[in-house]
């Protein structure tokens, strides 16, 4: 068989180690010796002895059932063997987590991570009721996270001189030490104007990284999850 199609640009890699990697911008491969965790309908591909669990709630500790703001179930991927993962042809990119450190993030980001990585599921903090029900998984110990965004992320550096401001729609996560509170950019009387469409933001300050995506959610896309 000839073709583009079958260069070595669309070929898949020969597996060297356990773990993921990323495939293509599109799709993240996960080499499985043992156990992993990833987004329920995300895997495109797989090959090998592999079995696929729904994770139900109150299994204990990591196996719970990881529900966000969007409904984000997990599913368990078990034995060895190669997969492939991809969401809505959304780009893909990885999260290392060192040990000692957090990464929050939007839970409709998460496309797969180690079995090493523990996760919670919290309340933004300083957003309440107003917040719209801003919940984000909070993962930490030391792994990988598999990411999806659509578009090429932006990552933008925080201090204490210069906080940032960002749209909770396009919030994709960002990293430990940094305080969280919801800003109102105009006054009640301009938001009954119509205002600028932008009256509430998440304010981030401290000392690290947030991560944005290029465009905000729906109500069309809100609904789908």
């Amino acid at each position: 068989m000839k073709g583009d199609l079958f260069s070595s640009q669309h070929m898949v890699r020969p597996a060297v180690e356990p773990g993921m990697t990323v495939e293509n911008a599109k799709c993240i491969k996960y080499v499985v010796d043992g156990e992993m965790f990833a987004r329920q309908g995300a895997m495109i591909a797989h090959r090998g002895g592999l079995q696929f669990e729904r994770k139900g709630q109150g299994v204990g500790g990591m196996l719970k059932r990881a529900v966000t703001g969007e409904g984000l179930p997990l599913m368990a991927v078990r034995g060895q063997g190669e997969v492939w993962f991809a969401h809505e042809a959304q780009n893909c990119f990885i999260v290392e987590v060192e040990q000692g450190d957090q990464f929050t993030v939007n839970g409709r980001n998460v496309l797969c991570f180690d079995p090493s990585l523990s996760y919670e599921i919290k309340t933004v903090k300083g957003s309440g009721i107003t917040g719209g029900g801003l919940f984000n998984s909070v993962f930490s110990g030391q792994g990988r996270l598999g990411l999806v965004c659509e578009g090429n992320p932006l990552v933008i550096p925080v201090s204490a001189q210069y906080p940032v401001y960002v749209d909770t729609d396009a919030v994709v996560g960002w990293t430990a030490h940094l305080q969280t509170s919801l800003h109102r950019s105009q006054s009640f009387g301009s938001m009954l104007r119509g205002g600028s469409g932008e009256a509430i933001q998440l304010m981030l300050q401290g000392e690290g990284y947030v991560v944005v995506r290029p465009s905000e959610e729906t109500p069309q896309k809100v609904q789908q999850h």
